[in-house]
């Protein structure tokens, strides 16, 4: 008779923390946006806190989707790195080394460089015929405040946090 009370409360406290356990949202497990997702997200943000009207917000709609796959993931266009933590490291590299960058590989980095630079000055030039010299004046001043926070890392890359 003791074994079957406890295996009865057994069952009941599984049963009792499984249905917590079911109405929490799960870390991590966050729907994935697609590109027009993003887009349309992004666009949404930007109408909201610099006060755009139908016409303007059009017009943005228009111009992030066509810079969608240019602006990378910010945009809903592709996205650089990987999730899910480093990989594992060839055999007999040592893990404390940077690789040395060819030559070949700065050339290739620079072009992109020079390419995304380029993209931002046309999305630049024509955010600027959409927005009112005001809200132009007001989303530099935030690309700027952006560009001194480092994004949404916390601070710029490589700088040290004090904690």
């Amino acid at each position: 008779m003791k074994k079957m009370i406890l295996a009865l409360v057994a069952v009941m406290t599984m049963t009792a923390a499984q249905a917590q356990n079911d109405n929490k949202p799960e870390r991590g497990n966050h729907r994935k946006m697609d590109k027009t997702e993003m887009v349309k997200k992004r666009t949404d943000d930007a109408v909201k806190k610099y006060g755009l009207n139908d016409e303007q917000a059009t017009k943005l709609l228009a111009l992030n989707t066509k810079y969608a796959d240019k602006m990378g993931p910010r945009m809903g266009g592709p996205r650089g790195g990987r999730r899910g933590g480093a990989r594992p490291a060839p055999e007999g590299m040592d893990t404390n080394k940077r690789p040395e960058m060819t030559e070949e590989m700065k050339q290739q980095m620079e072009t992109k460089r020079k390419e995304h630079m380029e993209t931002m000055k046309q999305y630049d030039a024509e955010l600027q015929t959409i927005l009112t010299p005001d809200q132009y004046k007001q989303y530099k001043a935030d690309a700027e405040k952006r560009m001194k926070e480092g994004g949404r890392r916390g601070g710029p890359r490589g700088a040290k946090q004090d904690n």
